[in-house]
């Protein structure tokens, strides 16, 4: 029976041994399951935690990670997380927003799975920029055919701004046009001028900017409003259209929104602008409010040419202003375009009077025009109750009128064309080729698509219906060096 109770005890005792080995075989073998869930939760690029003797460590004793060739190693701090870091590393790389650089540095270390860090990871930043990005215009003839959309400076500087583009240029667009200053006299690029004032830029870098765009084949152009100007006249009230009665500022309509066009610190200011545009990269300056108010108290308006050149009219202020504009721009070697309202092809004296675009002496001092010949504008016009309505009418008209005024000037007519609804019951993509259609009919040579809030579904279910037919609604110029658009995955493409 005692030998029978040793064997029962010994193999009790066996069992035991196993039974704790095997416990201690497990536990080892979840924690080091464990620890790879957390490894494969941040997957960012480590190295032994037993480095060699003598080598850099990381505040948790791993190895420095050794960037790659045109990155840059970051320490991960307390609170940091990929978009901020991200957001900080922004200018020092070739990406233009903060967006597309965290996603690279996902992919760049191992796409992790949270955009949290801990303090001491180590975090490669692609895209390291040697210095900074210094891009020329690329020029091209006054008559080079532009396909363009336009868009908006916060828009050109975001994620979706960058789809909107890619997606354009897929379809058969060659050019963007994009807001350096807008009508309420912000101003989307950096710009030291004593007027301009600290302000944000959401294009942060425009040079960068200017080299993507050339980089999908488009031409770039650098929209810039004029004389119309809410933040320069509210900062600087001195700088407005003065009322004759009050001496005060001029409003129109209620409104401060006019800097006196004959005004010789306004015409530096915006001349200056237009300058540093074409010295990032941007291959054609336009000019938008290149003109006088045209409603309000005219009578009460004062303006200071009627000062210090009496005998000059309103037309010979913004003839001059182009002329000398146009010098400075010129030897850049960039295309100079001037919009123009659509009604001016009527030339009717009160007009004139009022806007002081004279298009024939307009069209000495730049390289295109182009009039806003936006079918749902011309209410009131030839009888028709409803413009809107009918694109092939008034876009006819009005460009059989320009092209009768600028003839023998050399100039290009390249209108603005309706993307928008606005008092339209038939806007569609066969709206779209209507005009495309009548334009170039009519001597037009290329079109820029207008919609305030860069939604151009309807421009982008026209483009392909238009391309069928080789050289019916455009000849298709490229850009030297360029012959056939970037194609954009699927997956990128933008929702409208």
């Amino acid at each position: 029976m005692e030998k029978n109770l040793r064997r029962s005890g010994s193999i009790l005792l066996t069992v035991l041994i196993f039974f704790f080995l095997g416990f201690a075989m497990w536990r080892s073998s979840a924690e080091s399951s464990a620890a790879a869930q957390v490894a494969q939760s941040t997957q960012f690029i480590r190295t032994s935690k037993t480095p060699t003797p003598g080598s850099p460590q990381a505040p948790d004793g791993a190895a420095l990670v050794v960037a790659p060739p045109g990155s840059q190693l970051y320490m991960a701090k307390r609170g940091d997380g990929i978009t901020s870091v991200a957001r900080r590393y922004l200018s020092q790389t070739s990406y233009l927003t903060s967006g597309e650089l965290a996603e690279a540095i996902r992919k760049s270390n191992g796409e992790p799975r949270t955009l949290f860090l801990k303090t001491g990871q180590q975090v490669v930043i692609p895209g390291i920029l040697d210095a900074p990005i210094v891009e020329k215009a690329i020029p091209v003839a006054r008559d080079f055919e532009v396909r363009a959309v336009y868009l908006t400076g916060v828009m050109a500087a975001s994620d979706r701004g960058l789809r909107i583009i890619r997606r354009w240029r897929e379809l058969g667009g060659n050019a963007v046009v994009f807001d350096v200053k807008d009508s309420d006299g912000s101003i989307n690029i950096a710009f030291d001028h004593p007027l301009a004032g600290s302000h944000r830029a959401p294009i942060h870098d425009l040079p960068k900017f200017t080299r993507f765009l050339h980089s999908q084949g488009m031409h770039a152009i650098a929209r810039v409003a004029i004389f119309r100007d809410e933040r320069l006249v509210v900062t600087h009230p001195e700088l407005a259209v003065k009322s004759k009665r009050s001496g005060q500022a001029w409003r129109e309509n209620g409104k401060l929104v006019w800097t006196d066009p004959s005004q010789p610190k306004v015409q530096e200011y915006d001349i200056a602008l237009a300058k540093k545009a074409a010295e990032s990269g941007a291959d054609e300056i336009q000019f938008d409010y290149v003109r006088f108010p045209a409603e309000g108290d005219q009578k009460d308006a004062g303006f200071v040419f009627q000062t210090q050149h009496p005998e000059w009219h309103r037309t010979d202020v913004i003839t001059d202003f182009l002329k000398h504009a146009y010098a400075e721009l010129h030897p850049t070697g960039v295309l100079l375009s001037l919009d123009v309202f659509g009604i001016m092809a009527w030339q009717r004296p009160v007009d004139l009077a009022h806007t002081g675009q004279d298009i024939v002496g307009m069209a000495k001092y730049c390289d295109v025009l182009s009039p806003m010949i936006y079918p749902s504008h011309f209410f009131g016009m030839d009888g028709i109750a409803h413009p809107g309505d009918a694109p092939e009418h008034f876009i006819g008209e009005s460009m059989e009128r320009f092209e009768k005024i600028t003839q023998g000037s050399g100039v290009v007519i390249r209108p603005w064309l309706q993307a928008f609804r606005w008092r339209t019951k038939t806007y569609s993509p066969k709206y779209i080729e209507v005009q495309v259609l009548t334009a170039k009919n009519k001597g037009g040579i290329g079109f820029l698509f207008w919609n305030a809030s860069n939604d151009y579904s309807k421009p982008y279910a026209a483009m392909p219906e238009m391309q069928v037919v080789k050289g019916k609604y455009f000849r298709g110029d490229e850009l030297p060096g360029t012959t056939h658009a970037e194609l954009t995955p699927k997956s990128a493409l933008p929702t409208q």
